[in-house]
């Protein structure tokens, strides 16, 4: 593969060392908060048309910012979007990097420069919270669960780490902190398996009497936590399992005390937090002072407390002092889904509104509802507020573009497909990058610029098999859509313009051989 192009356009010229030193005295590198939330659709937030919800928190980070209506996770699904957003690199080129079991082994190795690396050389502190879901351990299935776990997210960079191994729809059932279990409890020592049940310990599917919070739709049918059945079978846990209900509250608590801990200790130092929530991923089980705030059931409610996590920490920001020296990013992992595998209502309560807005396909699919999702910037010191940005944008180029802010030189072939975009992700440009590569859940490519929209032939059917009512843009032959006419991807356009066809493949193809 070859290495990391660095080569900077002329509306770079913006540099990170003109924007660092454009005002004496200032700080010179800002701190950095990345929120980023899961399966949370183009159109789930108020500032981006959602009905019957509403999301002051997160509007105001908007209107405060840059709101970009053309940003694109690198896939329609959680581990390979995570894992390109966090190493500048397309899952796609690695074996491995389809959506984790909680008992993977560590995805993103400790050999390979990450996000976190990259702020760690700029002599930031570190440090996750939230869902993870890209692995712990050397090996799958080998970690001991009762001691440490190692490899951790201290050998990709981060300092300090509380987090989820995988989604709260997937055991283990418990907080990681430093690579250790959360308030661990000997008493009741852990015991993890992606392949058979543990004997005596009631499934999902064995005692359904038991699932006294949510059932399943589909799926999720096999260990019970907290009234709810979940994928993977466990057992153990004791005071250290999860209520489903507090996760926001815990997530949000051990992030602001990270910075307020930090920014008393260590007052001259930045810091860079990626806050990782778990709200809207499924199950959806929200603290009870969330529920009926948006009429729409658990999914809606889901939605209140993501903009209350995102609120708090703002607040947070506030009381500091630090506001306006804190670039904060908000984001989702890849499109909104509605039935995910558990009985909320969510379907039957959506009175109108749709995830995706105007746009068709959902998280898994290859149309623009999979990949398309909400991205919000916000640096009161250095980014114009009340703009809406239409330029194509990655989130895979964030390594290379804070690398530019930085003035940090990546390493000889790290994060490969990341291009810097920061005049345009700041707001200071409205230059697109050329094309946007967008993954489906099978690792159908898809490829669109400012005009059109290719999709590579699957061999795939043309619907979600496991559960889901959800079209997953495939088709035998090749798709294009004019985006500009047809932004909801109805008419295929493709027999009418083989010369763009044949652009589009030999893009793909420069893609694959890393010569683009």
């Amino acid at each position: 593969m070859r290495p990391l192009l660095l080569s900077h356009s002329a509306l770079a010229l913006l540099s990170g060392a003109t924007l660092l030193h454009a005002q004496q005295g200032k700080p010179a590198r800002p701190n950095v908060l990345v929120i980023y939330a899961d399966d949370l659709g183009y159109a789930d937030l108020g500032c981006y048309g959602a009905k019957n919800v509403q999301t002051p928190n997160i509007d105001r980070l908007a209107r405060q910012g840059v709101r970009f209506t053309n940003a694109y996770a690198a896939a329609a699904t959680s581990t390979p979007s995570r894992y390109g957003m966090l190493t500048g690199q397309y899952a796609w080129r690695r074996e491995g990097t389809d959506v984790a079991p909680g008992n993977a082994g560590m995805i993103i190795r400790p050999e390979q420069y990450t996000l976190a690396d990259l702020f760690k050389q700029a002599g930031y502190a570190t440090a996750a919270f939230g869902k993870w879901h890209l692995g712990l351990g050397d090996k799958t299935g080998t970690q001991d669960w009762n001691g440490l776990v190692s490899p951790s997210l201290g050998d990709l960079g981060f300092d300090y780490s509380y987090i989820m191994a995988a989604t709260a729809d997937r055991v283990p059932c418990v907080f990681i902190e430093n690579g250790r279990v959360a308030n661990y409890d000997p008493s009741a020592p852990i015991e993890v398996s992606y392949r058979k049940p543990f004997e005596g310990e009631p499934t999902g599917k064995t005692h359904p009497e038991l699932l006294y919070n949510l059932r399943s739709s589909h799926g999720h049918d096999m260990a019970i936590v907290n009234g709810i059945g979940r994928i993977g079978y466990m057992k153990g846990g004791g005071k250290a399992l999860w209520k489903d209900e507090n996760i926001a509250d815990s997530i949000a608590t051990h992030a602001i005390s990270f910075i307020q801990t930090h920014r008393a200790e260590h007052r001259d130092q930045p810091f860079f937090v990626y806050l990782a929530t778990n709200d809207v991923h499924v199950p959806r089980f929200p603290h009870p002072r969330f529920r009926g705030q948006s009429g729409m059931g658990l999914r809606g409610d889901a939605i209140v407390q993501l903009d209350w996590t995102v609120g708090e920490v703002l607040r947070a920001l506030d009381s500091l002092g630090i506001a306006d020296d804190t670039l904060v990013l908000l984001s989702s992992d890849n499109g909104g889904v509605i039935d995910d595998g558990y009985d909320d209502q969510a379907e039957a309560l959506l009175k109108g509104h749709n995830p995706s807005g105007i746009y068709r396909g959902y998280k898994y699919s290859a149309f623009e509802g999979g990949t398309r999702i909400p991205a919000i910037v916000r640096w009161p010191r250095r980014v114009r507020g009340a703009q809406t940005s239409s330029a194509l944008v990655s989130q895979t180029d964030w390594i290379a573009s804070f690398a530019e802010l930085l003035g940090v030189k990546l390493p000889e072939g790290a994060a490969p497909d990341s291009r810097v975009q920061l005049a345009t992700w700041l707001g200071r440009s409205s230059k697109s990058r050329p094309w946007i590569l967008q993954q489906a859940a099978d690792k159908t490519l898809s490829l669109r610029n400012e005009r059109w929209k290719y999709i590579a032939p699957s061999s795939h059917g043309p619907m979600i098999t496991w559960g889901p009512k959800i079209e997953t843009g495939y088709l035998p032959t090749p798709q294009l859509y004019d985006m500009k006419r047809d932004p909801r991807e109805r008419v295929n356009v493709a027999d009418r313009h083989p010369d763009i066809i044949r652009y589009f493949q030999s893009l793909e193809a420069r893609i694959r051989a890393g010569q683009e």
